[in-house]
């Protein structure tokens, strides 16, 4: 597997026969709506027979919504760990709102992938809760609630293990949040389960902010069995344009949590779409959300060339729209994902957690702010596909 950068000039037939592949395998590998306009700067992932460099074997966590098509999730299956359906929903009390998946925990046994419950402190009409958190973290009821009712959908719904998912956790709530990761290990170790935890990307102990305070990086990586780092939204809905996952952003998060937890703990949050925003940027201004195949499109549609960020690892592109304004675009190619692949091989992690289908990050009621569990890739697919990485079970 190699992948390819397109010139001018180029077409698809001639980059297939210098190749030795056919269009149609280029075409369904690189989802190409229009195979017969290309970007100059689009990447094209090219089948040669090799593993394109296989750095080794990891484990592969994938989110998945209950609504996610049959086909999509049967073409992933085979090359994941875990599989995630999003998310069971933690209310004050310590009930849990289910996402109704049976379909999925199914399909999971089926390719032998084992099925992980999210359980995360969302309200039903979006929004991460600090006030839900605090609840369950400091309530002795709540928490007894919550618990009881986590061990009763493991036992019926025949999960593997949890990921815990407080996010916006009040800083007064560090230690409480410590303490219950703690008392869940020792209620699910016994049922023969795991207990991950998502964790904000941070690059120091003391790193200020609602995201980040209490998310205690040495005392949830002891405890827990794996952890999540969220390593993605640098470029996020509200925030100014840049670079989703900029591989040196995300290299400063890993250089810090292996100084604070067990390499073999840590599962790299793994972003896999993009965002348009309009120009001038200003505050309060939402990005679309974007696909990454969608964004190709975009630029093919424009006829501007696609251009790649070293720095950040990253394809960008700009364009104007029909009523004159300007846009900046950026997104994920095969390039960026190599670069974030190879991080997990330098760094010798667990492995990496990504989400299988696009859904707007707003539908998961965020914040004006970082964290998103949305995006689909298909590229993605095809270098794990292709050898990169295998999984293990």
């Amino acid at each position: 597997m190699k992948i390819y950068v397109v010139r001018p000039g180029d077409s698809l037939y001639a980059i297939a026969r210098r190749n030795g592949v056919s269009v149609d395998t280029l075409v369904y590998n690189n989802q190409i709506a229009f195979p017969e306009h290309l970007a100059v700067g689009q990447t094209l992932v090219i089948p040669d027979g090799t593993s394109g460099g296989a750095m080794g074997e990891m484990e592969v966590n994938a989110y998945a919504y209950p609504s996610i098509q049959d086909d999509v999730l049967a073409e992933y299956l085979p090359y994941l760990t875990y599989l995630t359906p999003f998310t069971w929903m933690a209310d004050a009390a310590g009930g849990l709102t289910p996402p109704g998946d049976e379909a999925l925990i199914t399909a999971a046994y089926r390719q032998n992938v084992a099925p992980m419950m999210s359980v995360a402190n969302l309200r039903p009409a979006g929004g991460f809760s600090s006030d839900i958190a605090h609840a369950l973290l400091t309530d002795a009821t709540a928490q007894d609630t919550l618990i009881n009712n986590i061990v009763a959908s493991v036992r019926e719904h025949d999960y593997y293990g949890v990921i815990m998912d407080l996010e916006y956790v009040y800083s007064f709530d560090r230690e409480s949040y410590n303490q219950f990761t703690k008392r869940l290990v020792g209620v699910l170790h016994p049922l023969g389960c795991l207990l991950g935890v998502a964790l904000a990307p941070k690059i120091r102990a003391d790193q200020e902010g609602l995201l980040y305070e209490a998310h205690d990086y040495a005392a949830q990586g002891a405890t827990a069995d794996f952890v999540v780092l969220m390593t993605y939204e640098w470029g996020y809905l509200y925030g100014p344009p840049q670079a989703v996952s900029p591989v040196n952003q995300v290299r400063r998060v890993i250089e810090y949590a292996v100084t604070e937890m067990p390499r073999g703990k840590i599962l790299m949050g793994f972003s896999n779409y993009g965002y348009d925003w309009t120009l001038p940027w200003r505050q309060g201004n939402a990005a679309r959300a974007v696909t990454n195949a969608g964004a190709v499109t975009l630029a093919v549609m424009k006829r501007v060339a696609i251009n790649f960020d070293e720095t950040a690892q990253a394809p960008f592109f700009n364009y104007t729209d029909t009523e004159g304004l300007r846009h900046v675009v950026w997104f994920e190619d095969a390039r960026s994902v190599r670069a974030r692949l190879a991080l997990v091989s330098e760094f010798n992690l667990r492995g990496i957690s990504w989400c299988l289908e696009q859904k707007k990050c707003s539908e998961n009621g965020k914040k004006p702010g970082r964290r998103s569990h949305c995006g689909a890739f298909p590229v993605f697919g095809v270098l794990l596909r292709a050898a990169y990485l295998s999984s293990r079970k």
